[in-house]
């Protein structure tokens, strides 16, 4: 099958070159057992990408088992992944196979898998290099021939930083990624959509379809979609059932939008159990400008006085020079008083022809060359010496990261 008819097949609506791409790469991989992990927001249509992988396989004739893994308590995940024998725990009544059993020789989708228990991750990590488990209250080992697919929606490197995911276990799993791209960024697609929600809605409920003007489709298009297509498909909905108007215009549509901007200006947000450590390297940043930018105004200072301490200053240098610190420091009264300290202090210039910030400054140090080694030595305490990670939290390469340490000798 080809990708037309792979979106045809599993309803997948969009021409999107993004989300063409990743439904090729789900239609290449089908014929081999690679592991693949499928990463993007909620809401996006992920679960398709399993069905396409195991139906478009040599396994579409086995099982195929998809697990919620958010939605099994901890207590429990292990007995529904692995199975258990019979008065392993309490409630456990008989012997109970578990999915991975059931699923031998087909596919099993472990969506939410960063939802899954240490304990739980160490676990999948055998099933995936060897094929063996053992059911919980059970010694014998047991083997099974699935293929994996996983998939989450939340920032996999900061849950492998905050010790919440195995990083051993997701390279067994990334063996091929697939990115699902968020609604907000597939353009027209959000109105392919829209009509197809919206005439399936009018077909089942025996209405006519409801359409957008066309400022309520730029209305639509300058959304953000937190909630990508699923929120789509519900709003859709809404208008379909609700309104008696089948034209729907900007002012009705802005009633079923939450939180609509008409600009899509770059924000700061702060995901969901993210704690404030992952804000600690934008704040030794913005130090460091701020180190930077008083570096360049005490140079801007000391350039004043060295032109007009060059030999005898005549009135129209003077005039120029004065503009220049007015420009500098303003109209206000501080800045009357700052140059009248900047030109006194031009004039009475000491033996080594040097002049003298009247504001006595005590800072650290400002070389950039300390400030990189500092950033480098908090990059790696942060990441307790694993140089892959203080690499991506500087914002270099590894290789650029190993050649500063070796010039500065850091240990």
């Amino acid at each position: 099958m080809d990708v037309q008819q792979i979106k045809q097949r599993f309803g997948i609506i969009g021409t999107d070159p993004v989300l063409e791409r990743a439904i090729d790469i789900a239609r290449q991989v089908a014929s081999t057992d690679l592991s693949v992990f499928i990463t993007g927001e909620s809401g996006t249509g992920k679960e398709s990408f399993p069905q396409i992988i195991h139906h478009a396989g040599a396994r579409k004739h086995g099982s195929y088992i998809a697990v919620n893994c958010g939605a099994i308590p901890d207590g429990t995940i292990d007995s529904e992944l692995f199975g258990h024998e019979k008065g392993s725990f309490t409630g456990a009544h008989d012997t109970r196979k578990g999915y991975f059993e059931e699923a031998n020789g087909g596919t099993i989708f472990l969506d939410e898998v960063a939802e899954l228990p240490l304990s739980t991750q160490v676990r999948l990590l055998r099933v995936l290099e060897t094929g063996e488990f053992m059911r919980v209250g059970s010694s014998r080992v047991l083997k099974t021939n699935v293929r994996i697919i996983a998939a989450t929606n939340i920032d996999i490197p900061h849950a492998i930083r905050s010790g919440k995911f195995r990083e051993d276990l997701y390279y067994r799993l990334n063996t091929v990624p697939i990115h699902v791209p968020p609604l907000r960024d597939r353009g027209n697609d959000i109105l392919l959509l829209f009509r197809k929600f919206a005439s399936d809605f009018a077909e089942n409920y025996r209405m006519p379809p409801v359409v957008l003007s066309e400022d309520a489709k730029q209305v639509m298009l300058k959304y953000e979609w937190p909630g990508n297509v699923r929120q789509l498909k519900n709003i859709t909905e809404q208008l379909s059932i609700i309104e008696k108007e089948r034209e729907i215009t900007p002012s009705t549509l802005l009633r079923y939008l939450p939180e609509y901007n008409d600009t899509r200006l770059p924000a700061l947000i702060q995901k969901q159990g993210i704690s404030e450590d992952a804000f600690n390297s934008e704040r030794e940043i913005l130090y460091k400008v701020l180190f930077d930018m008083k570096r360049d105004m005490n140079d801007l200072k000391k350039l004043v006085g060295e032109i007009m301490m060059k030999g005898d200053v005549g009135s129209a240098v003077q005039d120029d020079n004065a503009q220049i610190i007015k420009n500098l420091y303003g109209e206000d009264d501080g800045g009357q008083y700052e140059r009248e300290k900047i030109l006194s202090t031009a004039r009475h210039h000491n033996e080594d022809d040097r002049i003298q910030d009247t504001e006595e400054i005590q800072e650290e140090s400002l070389s950039l060359e300390d400030k990189e080694i500092e950033l480098i030595r908090k990059a790696l305490e942060k990441h307790r010496g694993k140089r892959k990670y203080a690499a991506q939290e500087l914002g270099i390469s590894e290789r650029t990261l190993y050649r500063k340490i070796k010039e500065y000798d850091i240990e």
